[in-house]
């Protein structure tokens, strides 16, 4: 029973269908082909050679169908992740080509190992830490710093800088430098790739495209004219990194970096793997999904691989073609593997012109800057933190960016927890109880002498003074001079907090010299035990608790009518 719970995918592929294996061929081969140039441009694009690109997208995907929960998942290279190893890995390797790949392999071991930690403890909840305007941010930004990134490799000119704003003040001066070669080579891929998209949208036009444009440098010499190609192949075997020069203090110096990219990619392979899950009908679930993440992520590192994530875009492949099952995953790295045994050596004429050109049409893809902008009309707090994450990620880069955009939707948090929503409350023609001022005010009225309210937060040591001073604020305020005041316990009373029972004590001491009482409706039993475990004269009959705000008003009705009846028993005859 154990091993079933650890090796998800692989009880689901004891559980395999027949019928389901035409379809799971097709969405494999589908899926590599479209894998195979991802895979390149994404190598690139962290930095490192072609062939580490490849090495990503085999082991680790069988590893997936072993240990993955979900049937359409597709891991593999991501945008995001590599953007986050190309801007951490970088500054360290200080062009250092050897030791930019020892720090990759390194930074993707930690992220599986946090991973791994991750679900040892039950954290599958992290998939919440980055909410929807902050991953949404985070996207935006990320595809506009990858597109600026490659401009300069699809017009063929050198650029000092790295940084997003140097590159965009120096871009027009730049164009004027471009290498007409390679500008042709990059509107060739363009045409290619539009081209297959329009007469066979389902067809993977990035492959299309790279096997025209590597031909076409192979037969016409295209290096002799300055077009760049892929580095990183040598020939005569698979490239192998070498570790004796190694320095074991740079590790220091990936530990929060992977921390950061293991909460990252675990939000987006979720957002993923949920949606996808939810259009076939299963659930997946989160800490399961974490410790794949984490394995899959040490077999890349074993493998000499860079850290990857649930792909979107080959999960969208599968899905469409029909994939029924891990075993999609199994094919897709099988014919990658066939790839990289028999058809390494081409790609040392792979243009990086053209690479350049596919993670640009990646990259438009996952740009969706209308999604921020939609969010003003909804949600002004969500347009904010989105619109805050995507300049943080465009202006101090994609790790600080992140940190500030968590660190701004936490301040968020608190300000909700710190000043809530707050309610009175009334009944109808029926005596059902509902909110005031919700555009209903002619059908709900409020109860004479009786002050209802609902705080719409757990209270705590920090929201109590607040909670304490509104209550007061409003008993003031109301001409009508009430008798009671009724506090709805089940919004606010979530758990035992001493300052919260101490500020009670104090709020009730204080109506009562105005001579109203204190009602507190819902979680009678809980918080009987609480005041009584926390109060050391250990006295319950100065507290009013009532089961909930229903049986709180006949309390109300029943005592004010025992006041009238003794106040007639006791006046002049």
């Amino acid at each position: 029973m154990q091993w079933k719970s650890l090796t998800p995918g692989l009880t689901n592929l004891f559980a395999y269908e027949r019928s389901w294996l035409k379809h799971d061929i097709r969405a494999g081969l589908s899926v590599a082909a479209v894998a195979l140039p991802v895979a390149i441009a994404y190598a690139e694009l962290a930095g490192v050679s072609t062939i580490v690109g490849l090495y990503s997208c085999i082991l680790p995907i069988f590893a997936y169908a072993i240990f993955g929960s979900s049937r359409q998942l597709i891991v593999g290279p991501d945008a995001a992740t590599c953007a986050v190893i190309a801007a951490v890995v970088t500054p360290l390797a200080a062009g250092n080509a050897e030791l930019h790949w020892q720090l990759v392999i390194v930074m993707t071991l930690m992220m599986g190992t946090w991973c791994l930690i991750a679900s040892r403890f039950k954290l599958g909840a992290i998939a919440d830490l980055l909410s929807r305007p902050i991953l949404n941010g985070l996207i935006n930004g990320v595809a506009l710093t990858i597109i600026v990134n490659q401009i300069s490799k699809v017009f063929g000119f050198s650029s000092p800088s790295s940084e997003l704003v140097e590159l965009i003040y120096a871009l027009p001066s730049n164009l004027v430098n471009s290498h007409w070669p390679t500008v042709g080579i990059s509107l060739l891929t363009l045409l290619c790739l539009f081209g297959v998209r329009y007469v066979r949208p389902n067809w993977p036009a990035p492959l299309f495209a790279v096997v025209l444009t590597t031909g076409l440098t192979w037969a016409a010499s295209l290096p002799r004219f300055g077009v760049e190609t892929v580095s990183g192949y040598t020939g005569g075997g698979l490239s192998m990194v070498t570790w004796p020069d190694f320095k074991p203090g740079l590790l220091r110096e990936l530990v929060i970096p992977a921390l950061n990219l293991a909460v990252v990619s675990f939000v987006s392979m979720m957002l993923t793997a949920r949606s996808f899950a939810a259009k076939n009908g299963y659930e997946v679930d989160v800490n399961s999904e974490f410790r794949a993440l984490g394995l899959v992520n040490i077999v890349s590192g074993l493998s000499q691989g860079f850290a990857i994530s649930g792909a979107n875009s080959r999960t969208a492949v599968n899905d469409a073609n029909g994939g029924k099952s891990q075993l999609v995953s199994v094919i897709a790295a099988v014919a990658i593997a066939l790839v990289v045994a028999l058809f390494s050596e081409p790609l040392q004429y792979i243009p990086i012109a053209v690479l350049g050109v596919i993670l640009i049409y990646a990259s438009w893809g996952l740009l969706n800057l209308s999604s921020i902008l939609q969010l003003r009309k909804r949600n002004r707090p969500a347009f904010y933190l989105a619109l805050f994450t995507f300049l943080s990620v465009l202006l101090v880069g994609i790790i600080p960016g992140i940190g500030l955009a968590v660190l701004l939707g936490l301040l968020q948090f608190l300000q909700t927890v710190f000043r809530p929503t707050e309610h009175l409350l009334g009944v109808n023609s029926e005596g059902m109880i509902h909110s005031l001022g919700n555009g209903n005010d002619n059908e709900i009225n409020p109860v004479d002498g009786v002050i209802m309210y609902r705080f719409n937060s757990p209270l705590t040591y920090f929201n109590v003074a607040y909670f304490k001073r509104r209550i007061t604020d409003l008993v003031d305020a109301d001409s009508s001079q009430p008798r009671w005041v009724v506090i709805d316990a089940v919004a606010s009373f979530t758990h035992a907090d001493i300052s919260v029972l101490a500020a009670i004590d104090e709020l009730k001491r204080e109506l009562k010299q105005r001579e109203i009482n204190l009602v507190l409706a819902g979680r009678r039993t809980e918080l009987t035990r609480w005041f009584r475990l926390n109060r050391s004269d250990s006295k319950m009959h100065d507290l009013i608790l009532v089961p909930d705000l229903y049986l709180a008003l006949r309390l109300i009705q029943s005592k004010e009518r025992k006041d009238i009846n003794n106040l007639r028993a006791d006046g002049p005859p």
